[in-house]
């Protein structure tokens, strides 16, 4: 059953599902599948708790105060006010709840108990069985982006059409290509992408071709998703001060002359970017590349489960790392808290470069030791993160920059608590370090007169 019918037969809004499954903490992979269809445990936790879920929709389409809400749970009004200031920090000037706000989230976490929640979902999901880990919040945004092409209703009911193009934007190594290849799994798309010998004109078995032809011929196969990387230089504006290419220039015409005919033809375009600042506004306008996605870098819950999946990827319980990590205990979440914690603005590609770095600490350490309870100490640790610290260079920070500005202008209400803490991990990086007093001896020539 897809989750839009869930909804539907339950008559419980779409928002409000995807609102208990992020306040109660649930892995999306525990609930759904990767095609939007409901998992068994979860269809039949709905069905069984309907009442509960649509209390819990009442409650959270009511405006209310921090007061209302600790009366009605009764608990401390600064514990109340400490959660919602983290999650929801937008307010009417009334003291009312610009964003929805669950009471019975809040509650959850000043520790109500909802343990029939849980009942209906026994162990949860290893990390390496997971479609994704982490990003529910992008999840669910990517889902609403894409309703047109799961829902019918929403072209025949509500005259939502398809988005011709996309555009993910996000700083370097964030995971773009990764949410474009789960962007065409859950629209059932086959994936292609443009490699950079399509653009322009080049020569194929002594006929000469370019990109139009390669557009053409995608717009003759079905259902076709189409990567484009360094969208924000191909679709540039072109001015007095910046000179384009003539082939990314030429790229950007034929684009725009076919964009029109991608909805009749099952065709998406998803073009790559760190920044939409330079994209050229008629490239975004209404039609064209009009659904702008952010991809964020993991926050630090992320960032720990990311690394220990990572770590244990691949591995056999017989395997010498596993058990040299079982050993540690680096098979759980609570081992990695505070080497991630130091890896504030990670990229996704620095993390897989932290494990990298410390799989190969670990090994040679093994090679001299010989002994598979040995000890992953903090020399090793810290290693493997100056190793991965290489690519947070000041060109990665500023771009980092950027992209706060970015995703802040055009999609901070969806993403108000992932930009406050990326603002919070740059700050990080701004604290000016005293200087070092300097090292050896003093001559005394300048103190003679």
């Amino acid at each position: 059953m897809k989750f839009t019918d869930l909804a539907s037969e339950l008559q419980i809004s779409i928002e409000t599902l995807k609102k208990f499954i992020v306040d109660f903490d649930l892995e999306v992979s525990s609930c759904l599948c990767s095609n939007f269809e409901v998992k068994e445990d979860f269809e039949r936790f709905a069905r069984e708790n309907v009442s509960f879920l649509k209390k819990f929709e009442e409650d959270l389409f009511q405006e209310k105060t921090i007061e209302v809400i600790a009366k009605t749970i009764q608990k401390p009004i600064e514990k109340v006010e400490e959660i919602i200031k983290k999650e929801v920090p937008n307010l009417y000037e009334n003291g009312l709840y610009k964003s929805s706000v669950s009471t019975f989230g809040i509650d959850r976490q000043l520790g109500g108990d909802y343990q029939f929640v849980y009942n209906y979902f026994g162990q949860k999901t290893p990390l390496v069985q997971r479609d994704f880990i982490g990003y529910r919040d992008l999840y669910f945004y990517i889902a609403e982006v894409l309703d047109p092409f799961i829902s019918p209703d929403s072209v025949k009911e509500w005259g939502i059409h398809k988005p011709a193009g996309i555009v993910l934007y996000g700083s370097p190594g964030s995971g773009k290509i990764f949410w474009a290849n789960k962007i065409a799994e859950l629209i059932d798309y086959k994936f292609k992408e443009v490699k950079k010998h399509y653009l322009g004109t080049s020569f194929v078995d002594g006929n000469k071709t370019g990109f139009n032809d390669f557009l053409v011929s995608m717009l003759k196969e079905e259902k076709v998703l189409l990567f484009l990387e360094d969208f924000d230089e191909i679709m540039m504006e072109r001015n007095e001060e910046v000179s384009v290419s003539s082939d990314n220039e030429e790229t950007k015409e034929i684009i725009m002359h076919y964009i029109s005919k991608f909805e009749d033809e099952n065709i998406l375009m998803i073009g790559s970017a760190n920044s939409v600042y330079a994209i050229d506004e008629e490239v975004l306008a209404p039609g064209r590349f009009d659904v702008m996605i952010p991809v964020f870098p993991p926050n630090h819950k992320e960032r720990m489960e990311l690394v220990q999946y990572y770590m244990l990827e691949g591995l056999s319980e017989d395997a010498l790392l596993y058990k040299i990590l079982a050993h540690n205990q680096a098979d759980h979440l609570p081992f990695w808290h505070d080497v991630t914690d130091r890896m504030k603005l990670f990229s996704n590609t620095m993390l897989i470069d932290f494990t990298q770095s410390l799989k190969k600490h670990i090994k040679n350490q093994y090679k001299r030791l010989k002994k598979e309870d040995m000890t992953i100490s903090p020399i090793l640790l810290e290693a493997s993160l100056r190793d991965a610290s290489a690519k947070l260079t000041e060109d990665y920070l500023n771009q980092i920059v950027q992209f706060i500005q970015d995703v802040s202008m055009n999609n901070y209400d969806y993403f108000a608590c992932r930009i406050d803490d990326m603002k919070r991990e740059l700050d990080a990086y701004r604290v000016q370090e005293q200087p070092e007093k300097a090292i050896g001896f003093q001559h005394n020539d300048s103190k003679q007169s």
